[in-house]
């Protein structure tokens, strides 16, 4: 049989300043971000009713508009970026998690590596806590990327392909969770080269309109996970209700 297709791909690189952040403009112009959180540093307990959310970063997780640590922070939060390749464990405190966009196929050794990381995200959203992951953060919570053990915590297996998926998107929220409720409507895009199998789960995250109909992503316990990049100040309630929910979860 075939091998399966594993594009040759260079290591990411840091994307040009002039794309680091939307400016304010066009929210789909910036993909990198995340410029208000701080690097994960270990700490003793906080005395502050401000929940703590982690950000994955690091070479596997380049891609947030920076919009999203402003608006958490803004709805209450404290935002605490960590390496899913180097740490081994989540920031100290850690009420929700925040996963965005990357290359955890080209890592998917790494990240498959660093056991305790995976047992420590799992443990955090199959008891309930507030996860948001998007397209790279979808495939970091499946049960496995390309053959390499994941985070397990949604039943379903991701692999590379030849096909390209890429556009702006009009979305609905299908399903209540930690991130929206029902019917909310956002804007975002996809961008990736990945299946997941299956595609949606019991409850999906998103119906979609274009380029076809349909309903994707995966909404259980607290996590919300999806391949849709969503833009939150299309909908600046979402961080508001993505904090509550850590202060209450």
């Amino acid at each position: 049989p075939e091998p399966p297709y594993r594009p040759e791909r260079p290591r990411p690189q840091t994307p040009p300043s002039s794309r680091l952040r939307s400016s304010r403009g066009d929210p789909h112009d910036g993909l990198e971000g995340a410029g208000l959180a701080r690097p994960h540093t270990p700490s003793g307990p906080k005395v502050s009713d401000r929940p703590i959310v982690a950000l994955a970063g690091g070479p596997a997780f380049t891609f947030s508009y920076a919009e999203h640590a402003e608006l958490l922070s803004a709805a209450g939060a404290d935002v605490v970026t960590f390496d899913p390749l180097r740490d081994e464990g989540l920031p100290d405190g850690t009420g929700g998690l925040v996963v965005g966009g990357g290359f955890p196929e080209v890592y998917a050794a790494e990240l498959s590596a660093n056991e305790l990381l995976r047992k420590a995200v799992a443990e955090l959203a199959l008891g309930g806590a507030p996860v948001a992951a998007e397209c790279a953060g979808l495939l970091y919570l499946c049960r496995e990327l390309d053959g390499q053990p994941m985070c397990g915590v949604i039943d379903a297996a991701a692999r590379m392909t030849r096909r390209l998926s890429l556009g702006y998107r009009d979305a609905v929220a299908v399903s209540d969770s930690s991130l929206a409720a029902a019917g909310t409507r956002m804007r975002g895009h996809e961008f990736h080269r990945t299946v997941v199998e299956p595609g949606a789960g019991a409850a999906p995250a998103w119906g979609v309109r274009a380029p076809e109909k349909r309903v994707e992503g995966f909404v259980q316990h607290g996590v919300h996970a999806s391949y849709l990049h969503t833009h939150w100040a299309s909908s600046p309630g979402v961080a508001r209700r993505f904090v509550e929910r850590c202060r209450t979860s």
